[in-house]
């Protein structure tokens, strides 16, 4: 028999460990002795390690509570379970760890094959450098915080852009960006655009426009920020394909 203060040393948690346990009910308390001292034995001491053990892992400590009243076939299941979510977890950790690596390369997010392909198209074509880097930057943006959405919603991109006409209403919307946000060929520019849009996808599928779709909110919010008269591009935009 052990007093509480050596079952600590012998497992490897603390004192304060071991009440919380008691407390939440995952540890027997036994009674105290004659001279006051409550004592543990061997069983106590090896289902203290089972649960420090669970514990580790990320197990919240309701679900070790539960699984003490578990049969053998829960017991094993739960622990399978268990093992699949720590796997889950390690390869996150392991990815995390890789973009951790890249950054410290100077590299925030590895972008796939075709985005840099379509990145040097855009230079090739006659966009500004200024255009290409910002681009660059919203699809690390996008692919980092929506993998999932990131590729289709590049491909559209990229079936725009190989339309010339379309393409040219980039171009003009890329050399707008030194313009007084009041100049009149923004609202030239703006009507084009919006009767681009709707010939392109039809009067009933035109696309979100009140933030709804997070990718091109994300877009279009870092593209606003960069120029007066982007903004008031954008916003005039939205006025012609809302009439």
């Amino acid at each position: 028999m052990i007093t509480i203060g050596q079952l600590a040393r012998y497992v490897g948690v603390s004192i304060k460990t071991i009440r919380v346990y008691h407390d939440k009910g995952l540890l027997p308390e036994p009674d105290r002795d004659a001279s006051g001292y409550r004592r543990y034995d061997a069983h106590d001491a090896i289902a203290l390690i089972k649960i420090r053990t669970l514990a580790e892992a990320g197990v919240p400590l309701a679900r070790i509570r539960n699984l003490r009243s578990a049969t053998d076939e829960e017991l094993q299941q739960a622990l399978r379970d268990i093992d699949d979510e720590l796997t889950a977890r390690i390869r996150s950790l392991q990815a995390t760890q890789g973009r951790l690596h890249q950054l410290a390369a100077g590299q925030l997010a590895p972008l796939p094959t075709e985005v840099g392909t379509f990145l040097e198209h855009l230079a090739r074509w006659g966009f500004s450098p200024r255009w290409v880097n910002l681009q660059r930057d919203l699809w690390i943006l996008v692919f980092a915080t929506h993998p999932d959405q990131a590729i289709t919603q590049f491909q559209d991109q990229s079936k725009i852009l190989a339309d010339p006409a379309l393409r040219q209403l980039f171009l003009d919307y890329d050399r707008a960006h030194d313009l007084d946000a009041d100049d009149p060929r923004i609202d030239d520019l703006a009507r084009r655009i919006a009767e681009a849009t709707r010939e392109r996808y039809g009067p009933n599928d035109l696309p979100e426009l009140d933030g709804a779709s997070e990718i091109p909110t994300l877009i279009q919010g870092t593209v606003n920020a960069s120029s007066p008269a982007w903004q008031r591009l954008d916003m005039f935009i939205r006025e012609q394909l809302n009439t």
